[in-house]
């Protein structure tokens, strides 16, 4: 099959386990072999961009629903800036302020120069200002509060993409709840 859609930015195509639950970002391709092979269903289509083949006509899937439950299985998460900002949900663990990613640091609770490991039950997000006055000192050092102890993850895809409003296509607004993660393919 050939698609207009190519060309369009409509690439990528929603997997939500039978239970409407977002799992992972497949492209058009594998959607269409899935659904070829009785393994998903369409839920939403891009309407402006058809598939066409000598035989068959389709519009490319944009959001597709697995016919059968699958579990997810639990992946060690490997620490990363990344994802302890996923983990705190992009807010500084001191003031509580939400930023973007390229206005967040990573502080060390127990600071390196005092022993302190970089490892999920250390590492924070925190904003600037709540960095540099913390300095080189501990929390309690500091006389400041930490709003959650830090601690390992059970939960973020391995690969997380964080989806926003304005980056997922429309078919898509209504499965996903903004400021959730989905796995990207792989």
């Amino acid at each position: 099959m050939t698609s207009a859609s190519v060309g369009t930015g409509h690439t990528r195509t929603l997997l939500l386990n039978s239970t409407f639950e977002p799992l992972r970002v497949i492209s058009w391709q594998r959607a269409v072999t899935m659904f070829y092979l009785g393994k998903v269903e369409v839920v939403k289509s891009y309407v402006d961009a058809p598939l066409r083949a000598m035989s068959a006509r389709m519009e490319t899937p944009a959001v597709v629903r697995l016919v059968r439950f699958v579990r997810r299985h639990r992946v060690r998460i490997a620490f990363s800036r990344r994802n302890v900002f996923l983990r705190d949900g992009y807010r500084c663990q001191y003031c509580g302020v939400s930023l973007p990613a390229n206005e967040l640091t990573a502080d060390h609770v127990i600071p390196r120069s005092h022993g302190g490991a970089t490892s999920w039950d250390n590492v924070v997000a925190a904003c600037g200002p709540c960095n540099l006055r913390k300095g080189g000192r501990t929390p309690s050092q500091a006389r400041m509060d930490l709003r959650r102890r830090p601690v390992r993850p059970r939960d973020l895809p391995s690969l997380a993409l964080r989806l926003r409003r304005d980056s997922a296509p429309d078919p898509w607004h209504e499965f996903l709840v903004y400021g959730s993660t989905v796995e990207a393919a792989s």
